[in-house]
């Protein structure tokens, strides 16, 4: 519940109307006047979203800021007011920027531009200053009226100020104290901020032990003054550390024992100098930051940031290998990022900055937190170069992270920067092993088997002494052995990788790769088998706290059993190396239950992710989803375009048992089409998979389309697709008498968006009726245009109109 908006009554009022009829308010005023306040009870019964843009310092942040709290995750290549705009439109709730102080002349235009490329976007922004942009309302918010010399001691100010006294636990005379009151009122010059810190001191001091205070500075020096010398100290220390912390970081800032530090906690709070968040972590006020600030020396930044350094070193595991995803620390990261910066800024410590990151990587990558980890790790590398051998780990790491957070291949400068480190490295041979194994990962989801397992042999050869890169290494060898359709290669040199694992350390690999051979279990038609691994590695993961393991052994086990639970519900924070296969679950599941158009869409949105992230085998199995769903729709065309599309990518990795799928799918089109050429699809589809000893399973293994009785002369080889057989693989059908129109150009998405537009629909209302993020149909609509030749909804539109 938020404190009484004491005086505000008409400016709440008038605030509630303008937000009814306006979709960009700024409510301005000077500082302490209680604009937030007012905000607050003027937005509570609406759908609104809160940013603490206090602090920030660029438009980039700013933007950025709104964009994570409205948890809209950016694909690779969104530019932040668009992922903004996007996030704003598919949230449907009122951004509240809070607390903007911010003196650059480009965020004005880039929220007018936002508000103007949106159909319901809502903004509100509290700021001592306003853009003056066309689409901007302002409201403003002064001080409270004061009483004057004369006439009666009344008004919202006296009540605020009274309110305030009595919370602190106190009481005031106005008749005894009615001159030190006004003198006091009239010093704060009716800012509620300064009403309230005067109002707090009196509660203490009494009336008349309370100097006038005519500034937010002076208010603030008045409490502070009256603190106790450690809370001093505490103050002035927590004024270094720039985000939210526990009792703990606290307690080790200050340097006092959990009970000493809850006592200066305690007192913070309650004159207003400290503020507790909703989790129960503290944080000072800017205003308070600043002036604690021109109290603190220099031994106080140092001593705030040795001790967030020893925190930092005291929680983060002791094995940079091992991390789980429960870590008590990570409900502090902020705390831990800002000690690892410290850290590393400082050469004397760096040392020690390169250690922490290191350390926390594994707890950060185990709870899919990648955008976290990127961010610190770049930032130690950026700090400076430390220990040779944990720096080439770092730039490994990050370059891990940001592939998963940026796209497949965009850490892989950061693996070229971590064979720089090797060079200097104690043991460089051993770093380039491990460098390589986390190469052949990059290829392997590429699609890029041949380079995977070229990178893999490499780093198994480079580390023959088993160190622990073979082990990854041959963990990549084995998943691409999968893919390939080589299983008893797989399950050969899995045995080997599950026998070598000592400890909990890298245990992840183990897990993985007991994935993987249930996944060997599901080609194979071994239902039964495969559902083993997948509860026994889901299990395992569990109680190691590998939250990653334990996602990817549930989705596996959906696909034996879609009834089967799964621990995590949202998909939006998830890396994109994760999320994907997920989200196909998802599709396969609303497939099978019959819901043919949602799966429909939601595997192109996985197939537009996978290739602006190249994630090459997630994007041939969102193909043969999508066309699946389009076979059920009846959209043959489009489903024979897709199917063989799908087949061309599995061709090329090769995955052969993608490839039957994919001859599967287009048998089933030709079928419904009375074409007698879906029998040799079908035939060529069975032989890969008796070639490979698999079998198919899933919604092929309940429809089987009619196979042939021979197998067509030179279209497989060793249980693959020849050129000649890709050549001949395609549904020949004929095509109906259409009207000629140049939207023949669309495909069967890309007109039904059309026809929607032409209905005046917005990308959002499309969204929603097909069942897909307004992201998508504006990709769809950019293809459009392209085909099309034209720039306009309204020409596009019109177009429609015509041919109607």
């Amino acid at each position: 519940m938020f404190s009484r908006c004491t005086g505000r009554e008409r400016l709440l009022d008038g605030l509630v109307d303008v937000l009814a009829t306006a979709r960009w308010v700024t409510v301005t005023g000077p500082h302490g006047c209680g604009k937030t306040l007012v905000v607050r009870h003027a937005t509570q019964s609406l759908d609104a979203v809160w940013v603490d843009a206090v602090g920030l310092s660029s438009a980039d942040e700013v933007l950025a800021a709104c964009v994570d709290t409205l948890q809209y995750d950016r694909a690779p290549g969104d530019t932040l007011h668009g992922a903004l705009g996007r996030g704003l439109d598919d949230s449907g709730a009122l951004l509240v920027v809070d607390g903007l102080e911010l003196d650059d002349a480009s965020l004005g235009p880039v929220f007018q531009e936002v508000m103007e490329a949106t159909t319901r976007g809502r903004l509100v922004v509290t700021s001592t200053s306003q853009t003056g942009q066309v689409g901007e309302r302002v409201v403003r918010v002064g001080p409270l009226p004061v009483p004057g010399p004369i006439g009666p001691l009344t008004g919202s100010a006296v009540q605020l100020f009274v309110q305030r006294v009595q919370e602190a636990g106190s009481q005031v005379d106005l008749t005894a104290h009615e001159d030190e009151v006004r003198r006091l009122l009239r010093a704060t010059g009716g800012l509620p901020l300064l009403i309230e810190q005067v109002a707090v001191q009196c509660a203490l001091l009494g009336v008349a032990g309370v100097a006038p205070q005519a500034t937010l500075s002076e208010a603030f020096r008045g409490s502070y003054d009256v603190l106790a010398p450690e809370a001093q100290r505490g103050l002035r220390r927590l004024a270094h550390l720039d985000s939210h912390a526990s009792i703990e970081v606290l307690a080790a800032i200050c340097e006092v024992d959990l009970p000493t530090a809850r006592q200066l906690a305690s007192q913070l709070v309650r004159r207003n100098l400290l503020e507790v968040h909703p989790d129960g972590r503290f944080a000072l006020l800017a205003p308070v930051r600043a002036f604690a600030l021109t109290r603190a020396d220099e031994t106080d930044r140092q001593r705030c940031h040795a001790g967030l350094q020893r925190w930092a070193d005291s929680v983060a595991p002791d094995d940079d290998n091992f991390g789980a995803a429960d870590a008590v620390w990570l409900t502090d990261f902020p705390a831990m990022r800002a000690a690892v910066l410290t850290a590393c800024a400082d050469p004397a410590t760096r040392d020690l900055g390169y250690s922490l990151a290191n350390r926390i990587f594994s707890s950060l990558y185990t709870s899919m937190r990648a955008r976290d980890a990127v961010e610190v790790l770049e930032a130690a590398l950026r700090s400076g170069d430390g220990p040779a051998s944990i720096g080439a780990q770092l730039a490994r790491r990050a370059g891990i992270a940001a592939s998963e957070v940026r796209g497949t291949y965009e850490g892989l400068w950061l693996l070229d920067r971590a064979d720089e480190h090797a060079q200097l490295a104690p043991d460089p041979t051993l770093e380039l092993a491990r460098t390589a194994a986390i190469r052949a990962e990059m290829h392997l989801d590429a699609g890029d088997f041949t380079r995977a397992e070229a990178e893999a042999r490499r780093a198994i050869e480079l580390d023959a002494r088993g160190h622990g890169a073979n082990r990854q290494a041959m963990r990549t060898l084995v998943d691409v052995h999968v893919s390939r359709a080589e299983f008893s290669a797989a399950t050969s040199l899995a045995s080997q990788v599950i026998r070598s694992q000592s400890g909990d350390s890298e245990a992840w690999v183990s897990l993985s790769t007991r994935v993987l051979m249930g996944r060997t279990a599901l080609e194979q038609g071994r239902l039964a088998e495969a559902q083993a691994f997948a509860r026994t590695a889901a299990a395992e993961a569990r109680g190691l706290a590998e939250d990653r393991i334990q996602l990817l052994a549930e989705t596996l086990l959906r696909q034996i059993d879609p009834s089967a639970p799964i621990t995590t519900t949202e998909r939006a924070s998830l890396p994109w190396a994760v999320r994907l296969p997920v989200l196909l679950q998802d599709a396969r599941d609303l497939l099978e239950s019959g819901e043919a158009a949602e799966a429909k869409w939601l595997a192109a949105d996985v197939v537009a992710l996978a290739d602006s992230c190249q994630l090459g085998r997630d994007a041939v199995d969102a193909r043969l989803i999508l066309a699946f769903s389009l076979l059920e729709l009846g959209d043959l065309t489009q489903a024979a375009q897709t199917f063989r599309t799908a087949l061309e990518q599995a061709v090329a990795m090769p995955m052969p048992l993608r490839v039957a799928d994919a001859l599967d799918g287009m048998a089933l089109v030709a079928e419904a089409q009375d074409l007698r050429d879906g029998r040799t699809l079908a035939t060529v589809a069975a032989a890969v998979r008796e070639h490979h000893g698999a079998a198919p399973w899933g919604l092929l293994a309940r429809r089987r389309p009619l196979a042939a009785r021979v197998l067509p002369t030179g279209w497989l080889e060793a249980g693959r697709l020849t050129p000649l057989g890709l050549r001949h693989a395609k549904v020949t059908h004929h095509q109906t008498e259409v009207e000629d129109t140049v939207l023949e150009a669309l495909t069967r998405a890309e007109r039904e968006i059309a026809d929607r537009v032409a209905d005046g629909l917005t990308s959002r209302q499309i969204a929603q009726e097909l069942f897909v993020s307004p992201r998508t149909v504006d990709s769809h609509l950019t293809n459009i245009y392209r085909k099309l030749d034209i720039n306009t909804r309204a020409r596009l539109a019109a177009m429609v109109a015509d041919t109607r």
